[in-house]
């Protein structure tokens, strides 16, 4: 495997775990010093066999996917890292049995008993978002040592100091930049069975905008309702069923949504922040889409973002059937994922949408089943690789027959540790430059019989590769992630 390949993932929890864990000692949030430890950012943990088993069979992911370790190994230098409070409506759920509670959600998360036990009781999500902002910020710069070679993580606040550091002394350590994000906007406490209030509600948005490394990014939405606006369903298995996500679900923009996107998106006091529209409902993207057209977020121009996101194969939220395309009754037709509409819409914005690497998200069932299946590692990245294969072929044919270029919207935003089933044989970071060669292939195979209405989109394979692993998300980031000055 590469160890430079300057790998981009627009959405990734590289600090879900080893936070959670770091909820066994007092104080609480440390991050360690020492890579060998849990709480370390550095902590390498891949998937043994027993890890493989039980994510292929019940789609539970104990390992650690996104840990600095595994990109470094994988040649992953940007990343952006998601600041995720979990929602208390995982730790306060159906099941009457406090210890099978408790064993059910580590067993499903990874994040340990203290940390679930401290969510459980947890009054305030800011305070906890503060905490995790801060573990990442104690080993700032610092350097390890990894048999690779010398690394370290450095929080960046603009795309210069990206580029900076990817011009570095090649003789120094070899640095992962991480652009900070945050998932979900009851970050500002929302959500917490009581009306907000607005003003301390955008005041903790304030409290955001002064921090050092401001989030480039908010996703609006996530799995419970927020007070901002509806969400998309989002779970299933084990923690679907034991848990309730139907209030609010599906509907519109609030009020205080409103308010809370406009002081985002202002660069008055502070740095713009802008919204990432995966989880919010079908509803609430149409909305946003009609108040960004109109200005009444006091901008029509900010490009739409899909952190990380899959298509559903179907025309729009008014007519959800399937498209024309050959790959549309591939794909997971649920509203989570994006209509073609939307892809539309978000490339005529300047947008970028990463692609997700959750089997359950980016096929539909009937596709799933019927891949092949083998006891062939090749084969098995072969087959499974098939499934972002056709995200991507499906993205550039819309684009294509609106007569629009067709490759550069896409990236990669895997969401590893975001508790996801991950593609069977691309189990972590670390795994990514073999999923950009087995991709590469299908590409190829494609692209030599592949008709275009727009001349420019005949490109080879490997440019389809650079892009989405790579260039598109760096032009992306070069444009619209800046300072105020």
């Amino acid at each position: 495997m590469s160890e430079s390949n300057d790998y981009i993932d627009f959405h990734c929890h590289p600090a879900l775990k080893p936070f959670g864990k770091s909820f066994r000692n007092k104080p609480v949030g440390l991050q360690s010093p020492h890579r060998s430890n849990k709480t370390s950012f550095w902590y390498y943990d891949p998937p043994n066999l027993t890890d493989k088993l039980l994510n292929y069979t019940a789609r539970l992911t104990k390992f650690s996917q996104a840990n600095g370790h595994c990109l470094a190994r994988g040649g992953v230098r940007v990343i952006c890292a998601s600041l995720y409070p979990l929602e208390k409506g995982f730790v306060n759920n159906t099941i009457k049995s406090d210890t099978l509670s408790d064993l059910l959600l580590d067993l499903a998360t990874g994040l340990g008993k203290h940390r679930i036990d401290y969510l459980q009781e947890m009054p305030d999500y800011f305070e906890d978002l503060v905490r995790e902002y801060n573990f990442y910020t104690q080993q700032n710069g610092r350097i390890v040592r990894l048999p690779e070679g010398r690394f370290r993580y450095r929080l960046v606040r603009d795309y210069s100091e990206i580029a900076r550091f990817s011009n570095a002394n090649p003789e120094g350590p070899q640095t992962i930049c991480i652009v900070l994000s945050i998932e979900g906007l009851h970050v500002l406490n929302t959500g917490l069975n009581q009306e907000p209030d607005e003003e301390e509600v955008l005041a903790c948005l304030g409290r955001i905008k002064k921090w050092e490394y401001t989030p480039f990014f908010i996703t609006v939405a996530h799995h419970f309702w927020n007070h901002i606006c509806g969400h998309a369903p989002s779970l299933s298995g084990i923690v679907e069923r034991s848990t309730n996500q139907l209030e609010g679900m599906g509907t519109g923009i609030t009020p205080l949504g409103i308010a809370v996107l406009k002081a985002m998106l202002s660069e008055e006091n502070g740095p713009g922040i802008l919204p990432d529209i995966k989880h919010m409902s079908a509803r609430a993207r149409e909305e946003l889409y009609q108040l960004r057209e109109s200005g009444s977020l006091g901008s029509s121009d900010f490009p739409l973002l899909i952190s990380h996101g899959a298509c559903n194969g179907l025309v729009s939220f008014r007519n959800p059937v399937p498209g024309p395309l050959q790959t549309s009754a591939l794909l997971n037709p649920v509203s989570i994922n994006f209509y073609d509409e939307e892809i539309i819409r978000l490339a005529k914005s300047g947008g970028l949408i990463g692609l997700q690497l959750d089997e359950r998200r980016i096929a539909s069932k009937e596709m799933l089943q019927s891949t092949s299946r083998s006891l062939f590692r090749n084969k098995i990245m072969h087959y499974r690789s098939e499934l972002l294969w056709r995200q991507i072929q499906h993205i550039a044919e819309t684009l294509d027959n609106e007569g629009l270029f067709a490759w550069d919207i896409m990236a990669i935003g895997s969401d590893f540790d975001g508790i996801i089933d991950s593609l069977n044989g691309f189990w972590t970071a670390e795994e990514l430059p073999f999923l950009a060669d087995f991709t590469e292939r299908h590409a190829y195979n494609y692209l030599r019989t592949a008709q275009w209405t727009l001349p420019e989109n005949r490109i080879s394979a490997a440019e389809v590769i650079q892009r989405v692993f790579v260039e598109n998300g760096h032009q992306f980031l070069k444009k619209h992630f800046r300072r105020t000055l």
